[in-house]
């Protein structure tokens, strides 16, 4: 079969899995999107590297989008101190 490692005794011993991606970044994509779309930790983990880094670039534009349209205009009324003053 090609494509398959021979078992060497007492040599290779690697297992899978993503070599050399950091942990710390897989548990923060994890957390990230568990947090916007509540899926389960298999769910997410199911995701191949690519679709998982798209679902992030996804969620931080909408996350950038809503937080601009929600930013308040300045107010042109009576200023929030003097709100309860006698006035």
């Amino acid at each position: 079969m090609s494509g398959v490692r021979p078992h060497v005794p007492g040599g290779d011993r690697r297992s899978g899995g993503i070599e050399g991606y950091p942990l710390d970044n897989l548990y923060e994509e994890v957390a990230f999107v568990a947090y916007h779309f509540h899926w389960s930790l298999a769910e997410i983990l199911s995701l191949e590297h690519g679709d998982r880094q798209r679902f992030i670039e996804e969620i931080s534009a909408i996350n950038k989008e809503m937080s601009q349209e929600s930013t308040p205009a300045p107010s042109r009324g009576l200023p929030l101190e003097l709100w309860g003053a006698d006035a």
